[in-house]
């Protein structure tokens, strides 16, 4: 009986130290490719050109645009997740619908990223129009709290801005 008290009590004695740790253990990168991205929605894309501040169009071979993508790596670099920046890259069609958000070159912990992925928490914003995607709420997730505010931050502020300078066909009121 004492050694299985003893066994109990150096178990969780040890477990917030172990936590400690990998709490403040240096933050690990995880790259995220651009073109990756915008090829899982557009295969035949080969070139991303800048339009203005904040959209890029997407061109194929024949250098029609079939898409455009905003990218909030450069913007909102003051926007912090759990253990870093949260850049996030927006990929709207030709009408003006989302198709993808996404979560590009991090330092999250890839376990909380996973849970908002399974979660649904990226695909919230898909197949809607930038003003119907600013109304979107975002329920509370358990574990990756800090991580979702941030993505959700990057987000909002893409659209607010985007909005007003969509480079393809005018967004319905």
């Amino acid at each position: 009986m004492p050694f299985r008290f003893m066994l109990i009590l150096l178990l969780f004695s040890t477990f917030p130290f172990a936590q400690r740790g990998r709490r403040n253990a240096e933050p690990i990168l995880h790259e995220v490719s651009n073109k990756a991205v915008v090829q899982s929605i557009y295969p035949d894309a080969i070139k991303v050109d800048k339009v203005n501040d904040f959209w890029y169009q997407i061109l194929n071979k024949d250098n029609k645009v079939i898409g455009y993508a905003m990218n909030s790596q450069q913007v909102c670099s003051d926007i912090i997740g759990y253990k870093g920046t949260t850049p996030v890259m927006i990929i709207i069609d030709k009408k003006g619908k989302i198709q993808k958000v996404t979560l590009l070159t991090h330092c999250e912990t890839l376990s909380y990223v996973r849970l908002l992925e399974n979660a649904g928490f990226f695909s919230q914003w898909n197949n809607k129009n930038l003003k119907e995607a600013e109304k979107v709420t975002l329920d509370a997730y358990s574990g990756a709290t800090a991580t979702a505010l941030a993505i959700e931050k990057h987000v909002q502020f893409l659209l607010e801005k985007g909005k007003n300078s969509f480079p393809g066909r005018k967004i319905k009121q």
